[in-house]
């Protein structure tokens, strides 16, 4: 790996990295219970070198670096994700960012995160390797999902929504990850949804309803409005980015596909104007799904209407996300989900954590700015 300018090492002590006795006398238990303890383990580049066969198998590559198989001592299988190095700053948050939210969590719908590298010469990430690749690739890649796999989506849709409410709802400090899309939902090997890619996560204190924002997050098409604006945002932002993935779910396809009439090129349009005319089921079948699963597909509809409100006060909680997509509590009509030719409207209103579906109306009214509660606790990046 090629050397970086150094950097002032922003891992605490408490973080040695482990000894090759430790790795040799088969201390993979202690190092899983210390993984119980929220505690993960630091490795040196050499051992990283020795895991992934000098680097040999890429498994993926992106802006962040680059992503490669490997295997622990015992045997068990782990994915090294490697960050960039061509701007220590962002590295050095990025990864940050990742470490101090994945690293405390454990979730069965959050890919775990085993270890980490900080050094001079390299940052990298240990996580556990999920075998069969991403949400985007089972939706839009060559072997994408058939109909008969329509109930596995449902199951994946479901399960990552519990990964974002444990995130949001949780953990004993609220996790907004920001960048919620099918590439970064990933699945094992029963098609277990994990999300993963917490580059861009933020750690906010539970009582604090805002988070201030500099520069933009997210991925254009999946981010919610109000993270375009200079305004202070809350974790619904979250729940905007799912409700643009339950609609690809549903219909198998991208939001916005330009080959196809005009009426259906937007998809989250074309299904509110469907819902609207009371012919989401004939909407439905359209996009392949069989009239047994129709029911279910249906709800995965009206639960993005709500989550693509625009107004994030508007949305609900994941919490109540969950319930809605398992059946448990009824849903409720989705307003009018999109802008109302009113261009700066923006809400960062503090009651928007417990906002129900059924409390909302049709009219949109200018919310008001606050400033964010005091004591968040935060790790900027990419600013």
């Amino acid at each position: 790996m090629e050397d970086t300018q150094k950097v002032e090492d922003p891992v605490p002590s408490g973080y040695p990295i482990i000894s090759e006795s430790q790795l040799k006398t088969g201390t993979m238990e202690i190092f899983l219970s210390e993984m119980e303890r929220e505690k993960p383990t630091r490795f040196s580049p050499q051992q990283l070198a020795r895991f992934t066969s000098d680097f040999s198998m890429v498994l993926g590559s992106g802006g962040f670096g680059v992503v490669y198989k490997g295997e622990f001592p015992n045997g068990l299988p782990v994915a090294v994700k490697v960050l960039n190095s061509n701007s220590d700053k962002k590295v050095a948050e990025q990864f940050m960012a990742e470490v101090a939210s994945i690293g405390r969590t454990y979730h069965i719908n959050l890919v775990r995160l085993y270890g980490f590298c900080f050094d001079p010469t390299m940052r990298a990430l240990v996580y556990e390797c999920v075998e069969n690749g991403s949400l985007d690739r089972l939706l839009f890649g060559e072997n994408k999902a058939t109909n008969d796999q329509w109930g596995k989506l449902e199951e994946i849709a479901v399960g990552t929504a519990k990964g974002i409410a444990y995130l949001h709802e949780e953990c004993r400090q609220r996790i907004i990850h920001y960048d919620i899309k099918p590439a970064n939902v990933l699945l094992d090997a029963v098609f277990s949804p994990k999300l993963a890619d917490f580059g861009l996560a933020k750690l906010c204190n539970r009582d604090s309803s805002q988070v201030p924002v500099t520069g933009f997050r997210g991925t254009p098409g999946y981010a919610a409005p109000e993270l375009w604006k200079p305004y202070p945002v809350t974790c619904k932002c979250d729940v905007y980015s799912f409700g643009m993935l339950l609609f690809e779910m549903v219909g198998r396809r991208r939001n916005h596909d330009a080959s196809l009439s005009e009426t259906r090129q937007w998809l989250p349009r074309w299904t509110w104007d469907m819902f609207e005319k009371n012919e989401l089921p004939e909407m439905l079948s359209l996009c392949g799904i069989k009239e047994t699963n129709i029911e279910k597909a249906g709800r995965m509809c009206k639960v993005a209407l709500w989550c693509v409100q625009y107004l994030p006060e508007a949305r609900p909680t994941m919490g109540k996300v969950v319930k809605m997509l398992e059946g448990e509590t009824e849903i409720p009509p989705p307003p009018y989900p999109f802008q109302r030719s009113m261009p700066n409207l923006v809400s960062s209103s503090g009651s928007s954590e417990d906002t129900d579906p059924s409390e909302s109306t049709r009219e949109t009214s200018e919310p008001s700015y606050a400033t964010p509660g005091e004591g968040v606790l935060e790790i900027e990046i990419l600013s």
